[in-house]
């Protein structure tokens, strides 16, 4: 394994921390594998825990406004997750092709890949979005809410689904940005947008109310794909979006579509699950379960981003170096992340098991709430390391294209364990939704294993884009 023999000082952690973050193109085919992982990883982390911040600042303003409220944003948001999942199924296809474009030194064909996504992108979210500003009410009902949830929570759920491509465009471009190298301008764009949410949430939820939380995340995401777009516009050494690149090119399109696909199809999978569990444990404890829940998820999601952070960065690493001919140095980079997750991820469950009590109290201070956010954070946060490393695998195995198989490792922990496990609990053992608590965990550490099991086979590399 390459190594950077660069003594460790201050002056040295500064440089690579300005190299990170200064937004230029890097060639990770070559050099230090620890070094081309920070100088990867910085950024996404960066990136994502911005966004988490976002999330956990969001809940602490709803959180003033009620147990409804806080039911009304997790219902919402756990359909929501479908439009990530689509978001993120397109953005790994076009990270997948441009990075092993960019490896195979074509930056040609890395524009042309970027071009297609977005045409692809344009379809998609369009669709979305009419979809979910016309049935916004009707997806809160669906999802088991109770009349005053749906009756308060309507024209916010309409405003934040409806708000679908701002959010397909701010993932499906920060996966262009990703492939080519420049981690950085990922970072930039959501910075942008969480910021902005930030500053906005307070205001307009004092002025607007419930609804005012979504529009300062529409608003936000927004001006965020603005960003995105003027950079892109502007062009760079390794990426260069032409106007001839939106000719329709029915091979580029099908080669998106071949990964993208079942990598949307996984994460819908995932998300399908979730959707289940939280309709699963508002329909057996009610709202104050429900609630909790949330609270506990947004916690959960708060410290897993920068974990996939590491696992976008696995991904690029994979890509660059198939395309470079390098498979055993991607080999490598993935093995050397997925240690670094790990140490991560268990710091993190230590703090979930140990102190949920004042994690919970900072976003409720109604007991019922409390008492499940804690049960669901401490149960869940327990398989806190097998999330962060089982990521990582899954993630690297879509950065070579191969997204057919952590699809079907999903379908197998989550809709043949997860989901059926959470109903023997929950109504089989009469464990109500500590019983949902429990299968969370229990799916996950499977993932890893799985993950790490194929992965280490080798299958992956030999896949063609």
């Amino acid at each position: 394994m390459a190594t950077d023999k660069t003594p460790i000082s201050f002056s040295r952690i500064y440089s690579v921390v300005k190299q990170s973050l200064n937004g230029e193109e890097q060639d990770y085919t070559t050099g230090s594998i620890p070094l081309a992982i920070v100088l990867l990883a910085i950024p996404m982390m960066l990136e994502l825990s911005l966004e988490s911040v976002f999330a956990v600042v969001d809940m602490f303003f709803v959180g003033k406004l009620g147990e409804n409220a806080i039911a009304t944003v997790g219902l919402t948001e756990s359909v929501v997750t479908i439009v990530y999942s689509l978001a993120m199924g397109l953005s790994m296809a076009a990270t997948a092709i441009i990075a092993r474009r960019t490896g195979e030194k074509n930056p040609d064909g890395a524009a042309q890949a970027g071009a297609q996504a977005i045409i692809v992108g344009v379809v998609i979210s369009v669709a979305l979005g009419i979809a979910g500003a016309l049935f916004g009410g009707d997806v809160l009902r669906l999802m088991g809410a109770a009349p005053k949830v749906v009756a308060d929570g309507t024209t916010f759920a309409q405003i934040y689904l409806g708000s679908a491509p701002a959010i397909l465009f701010l993932f499906l471009i920060n996966g262009i940005f990703r492939g080519v190298g420049n981690a950085a301008m990922a970072m930039k764009s959501l910075w942008v947008a969480s910021l902005l949410n930030i500053i906005l949430c307070p205001i307009l939820i004092h002025f607007y109310g419930l609804k005012g939380a979504a529009m300062a995340t529409a608003i936000g995401r927004s001006v965020g794909v603005l960003y995105q777009c003027y950079y892109l516009a502007k062009g760079s050494s390794n990426l260069k979006i032409l106007v001839r690149h939106f000719i329709i090119d029915g091979d580029v399109i099908r080669s998106i579509v071949k990964i993208g696909s079942p990598a949307a199809f996984q994460f819908i999978i995932a998300s399908g699950s979730w959707i289940v569990l939280t309709h699963l444990v508002a329909e057996t404890d009610g709202t104050s379960a429900s609630a909790g829940y949330v609270i506990a998820m947004r916690n959960i999601v708060f410290f897993i981003l920068p974990a996939w952070g590491l696992s976008n960065a696995a991904a690029t690493l994979v890509g660059q170096n198939l395309g470079a001919g390098k498979p055993e140095r991607a080999e490598q980079s993935v093995l050397l992340t997925a240690r670094y997750s790990a140490i991560f991820t268990a710091f993190v469950a230590a703090l979930f098991i140990a102190i949920p009590e004042p994690i919970v109290r900072i976003f409720t201070s109604e007991e019922a709430v409390i008492s499940y956010g804690i049960q669901a954070l401490r149960i869940i946060g327990a398989g806190f390391v097998f999330y962060g490393v089982g990521m990582v695998y899954t993630q690297a195995l879509n950065g070579a294209g191969d997204s057919r198989i952590p699809t079907i490792i999903n379908i197998i922990c989550f809709w043949l364990i997860q989901i059926p496990l959470a109903y023997l609990l929950v109504q089989g053992l009469n464990l109500n939704s500590l019983g949902a608590f429990i299968a969370i965990p229990t799916s996950e550490t499977l993932i890893a294993v799985l993950g790490y099991f194929y992965f280490k086979r080798g299958k992956w590399k030999e896949v063609k884009v």
